[in-house]
């Protein structure tokens, strides 16, 4: 029951696999705990996205970035948004679901104030943009939190269900920002307050089509919007969420609880700073090693660090969490968990800056033969528009992959969902051939959206249904690390797609990225089902 006074929103006695305990107080309980994790998440996704569609804007703006610097800023949003989910998955046992969601969610107005500022100086240097894009990645960690919280307030045969409505409807936020951010830069939302706009160099677009050149744009409001949302959001995390001491036994008093927040947030921010450092190109790094050594280097020293950094009872209930790694199933549902949420988020964050590059330019040789990708295509999809399509498809798809995995089991959906996603990328691959080698690439957006997605709805379904296999795999207490480790390895996705995809846009052939995600995603599939479907599996699910 909820206790009263000073410690009401702290609950000592929850037992959710209990029929009678369920029905007449768990499950109002946490019910309002998923309503309110819901729209916290959402806006944590969008934060942590905003920078695939701010990219394309710098474009149309003419900021003195190039295609590859753009690229280089969705990245970072990546790469910091997955090192975060590496401590944010430890946060609810050692601070307390309310006071993670409350802190975490306040967070996020930082970078959105920041991000505004920094977008109404195109003057200043590109360092200066990579760092906001670097701070947005504490909305990237929200999602480990925010998941290992809601599996610990619903019994197990709800969690595929739970599980998909906070996922599924948080990773709207993708959605929501794809639309949002287009919108509100075509008005002035603050007035004088919120600065001066700035006019298109190129045409740009929303969701109901294109905005043309000249038309006077508030960029700075892709940040500066998210502040009407997170101010009472946050409000609401605080006074309506809940800690189960039965989860979080030692959380302490709030403030104690966001010191170690914010002390593991910060131990993972160092390695993102120096793996980032060792792998950009100069000036703003050293370019020293490659995407392949940053991403386990930054996932290796952010472990590191929490462990050896861990103090008092920190350090006995980080290395009780750390028991997840000595599982062979936490290293197989990691890599499933790449296929699905790797690829959704990795392909939302790349898809608006792609569909700009491949399709708003046509692609014809020269004099001696070269092809060149330099001309302005005037028949261009504006790539606002659509892009947002694919995201909200994938987002809605996960609920139903998780209600599907309840029905007939999470392996099964995983196995077909994985198939579907071989096929289509190696048809999206010889979609974006032909484009790049074209005049006329709009003649092959239709089959490029629509085989996108086909990888969404597919990547969506497969979120829910892996999230529901690891709920059926691994008891109570492990159960919520591993949700949150596995959501953060994924994450990387958000990395190394727009790394990957850029990099082959550069060297002129974006079709061997796409085939390489389909060699990936089938050897995921002989992984699934050499550990979940196959007859003498130790684990049959079902």
């Amino acid at each position: 029951m909820e206790k009263t006074a000073s410690s009401r929103t702290d609950i000592a006695d929850w037992r959710p696999e209990e029929d009678g305990f369920w029905e007449s107080t768990g499950k109002r309980i946490a019910y309002r705990n998923l309503w309110i994790s819901i729209p916290a998440l959402l806006c944590g996704f969008a934060v942590w996205g905003m920078w695939g569609v701010i990219t394309v804007q710098l474009l149309n703006l003419g900021f003195p970035f190039s295609q590859a610097e753009l690229f280089t800023l969705t990245a970072i949003a990546g790469i910091s948004g997955a090192t975060m989910r590496i401590p944010a998955s430890f946060l609810i046992r050692l601070a307390g679901g309310r006071n993670t969601i409350f802190l975490t969610t306040a967070m996020l107005l930082s970078p959105a104030i920041g991000t505004g500022i920094v977008l109404q100086h195109p003057e200043w240097p590109l360092w200066a943009f990579q760092l906001m894009a670097l701070w947005s990645g504490v909305g990237g960690g929200n999602f480990a939190s925010s998941m290992s919280n809601i599996s610990t307030f619903f019994p197990k045969r709800l969690q595929g269900t739970a599980l998909g409505l906070n996922a599924g409807l948080g990773n709207f936020g993708v959605t929501t920002m794809q639309i949002v951010i287009p919108l509100v830069m075509t008005v002035s939302l603050f007035g004088v307050i919120g600065g001066e706009p700035m006019t298109l160099q190129k045409d740009s677009g929303w969701i109901l089509g294109k905005i043309a050149a000249g038309t006077p744009t508030w960029v700075q409001n892709a940040g500066f919007a998210w502040v009407l949302s997170l101010v009472p959001l946050s409000i609401l995390c605080w006074f309506g969420m809940n800690n189960l001491k039965t989860v979080s036994p030692d959380t302490g008093n709030p403030l104690f609880a966001f010191s170690k927040i914010t002390y593991l947030y910060t131990l993972a921010f160092v390695p993102s700073i120096l793996c980032l450092y060792l792998y950009l190109p100069k000036p703003t790094g050293l370019g020293l090693i490659s995407m392949w050594v940053a991403v386990p280097l930054d996932i290796t020293s952010a472990l590191l660090a929490m462990r050896l950094a861990a103090f008092g009872a920190m350090k006995e209930n980080v290395a009780r969490q750390f028991a997840i790694f000595r599982n062979k199933h936490t290293w197989s549902m990691t890599v499933l968990y790449i296929v699905t949420f790797g690829s959704f988020i990795g392909f939302s964050m790349v898809l608006p800056l792609s569909i700009k590059v491949i399709f708003g330019i046509s692609h014809v040789p020269d004099a001696a033969g070269v092809m060149q990708h330099t001309l302005t295509n005037p028949n261009a999809p504006p790539a606002l528009t659509y892009s947002w399509i694919g995201p909200f498809v994938g987002a809605a798809a996960r609920p139903v992959g998780g209600w599907i995995s309840d029905k007939i089991g999470g392996s099964i959906v995983t196995q077909i969902i994985s198939a579907v996603m071989v096929v289509a990328s190696g048809a999206v691959g010889y979609v974006m051939l032909l484009a790049y080698g074209s005049a006329t690439p709009e003649e092959h957006f239709p089959a490029f959206m629509g085989l996108f997605i086909v990888l969404f709805l597919a990547s969506g379904i497969g979120n829910g249904s892996t999230f529901r296999s690891i709920g059926f795999i691994f008891d109570r207490q492990q159960a919520g690390p591993v949700l949150g480790w596995t959501s953060a390895v994924a994450a990387y996705g958000a990395f190394i797609a727009p790394v990957v995809i850029g990099e082959q846009i550069t060297r002129g052939t974006p079709q061997v990225a796409m085939y390489g995600f389909a060699v990936f995603y089938a050897l995921c599939l002989i992984l699934n089902w050499w550990f979940y479907l196959r007859a003498g599996s130790e684990i049959k699910n079902p």
